[in-house]
């Protein structure tokens, strides 16, 4: 029976993965699927030189550390699933952030409209908000993201004097300490309750990070992502929040090269 589960999975994974390899861009997430279907695929065809050498010695050490792994694993993915639902605004925040993600050239991706909508439905019901939008210009995009962002918000009924653009900024801190200097600029104090805007995989990180900008108020709104997204969102946030957990910004660590190759931070 277990066979049986194992093989399932791994077709399950390798048709996964495929299809990600056409429709999706490459991040860390994604890594990670390749290397649970990899993983699936040796023990399946492999299962019986893989169980002997897991009986005894060591191999049963590394088969116990291996299940470890895999709990701590499951472990994270639940706190990064209720963490990103545990601060939702209160209604008196005077400044919602949207925090930047991807374009592809001028359109936005599906996970940048998901927190663009979230916002704009927080200021719909709040009109008196100011919005902070904010990311600059990655590769493969054609403008940057902040200003992508406040076009969409315009177009949507946003008044254009009420939206503070960020358009330099590469990663979250650099989101947030952005949108504190231009709140700022606009005579909002980093004393004022804000909201962040994020998805809610990313919640947790974005909350802890405007917390380290200065912002002593900070709720985060979570927005939704598309069901093909979540297993390589939620997958690479649990890297992600182990890395803060130990370094606790993206400016610094053995992973900070890769920042934006991945998309890990």
């Amino acid at each position: 029976m277990k066979l049986y589960i194992i093989w399932a999975l791994a077709v399950l994974f390798l048709g996964d993965s495929v299809l990600r390899t056409f429709r999706s861009n490459f991040n860390f997430g994604i890594l990670v699927i390749y290397g649970i279907t990899a993983m699936l695929w040796i023990y399946a065809l492999f299962h019986d030189p893989i169980d002997a050498f897991c009986a005894v010695g060591v191999g049963r050490v590394l088969r116990n550390l291996f299940f470890c792994g895999v709990g701590l694993f499951c472990a994270l993915l639940a706190f990064v699933a209720v963490s990103g639902y545990s601060n939702q605004p209160q209604g008196d925040e005077q400044a919602v952030i949207v925090l930047g993600a991807a374009l592809r050239g001028e359109r936005l991706s599906d996970v940048l409209r998901r927190r663009l909508d979230a916002a704009l439905a927080y200021w719909q019901q709040h009109p008196e908000t100011l919005i902070v939008t904010t990311g600059g210009q990655g590769n493969g995009e054609a403008l940057p993201e902040g200003q992508a962002m406040r076009d969409y918000l315009v177009a949507q009924g946003v008044p254009e004097e009420q939206i503070l653009v960020d358009d330099t900024s590469t990663s979250t801190e650099e989101n947030l300490r952005n949108a504190r200097a231009l709140l700022e600029q606009a005579g909002l104090s980093a004393d004022v309750p804000v909201a962040v805007v994020t998805n809610a995989f990313h919640c947790y990180r974005a909350g802890c990070y405007a917390r380290q900008t200065g912002f002593s108020q900070v709720r985060t709104l979570p927005a939704g992502i598309s069901p093909i997204s979540v297993m390589p969102c939620y997958f690479r946030e649990v890297f992600a929040v182990l890395y803060y957990w130990v370094f606790k910004s993206s400016l610094t660590g053995w992973m900070h090269p890769f920042v934006g190759i991945l998309s890990l931070i």
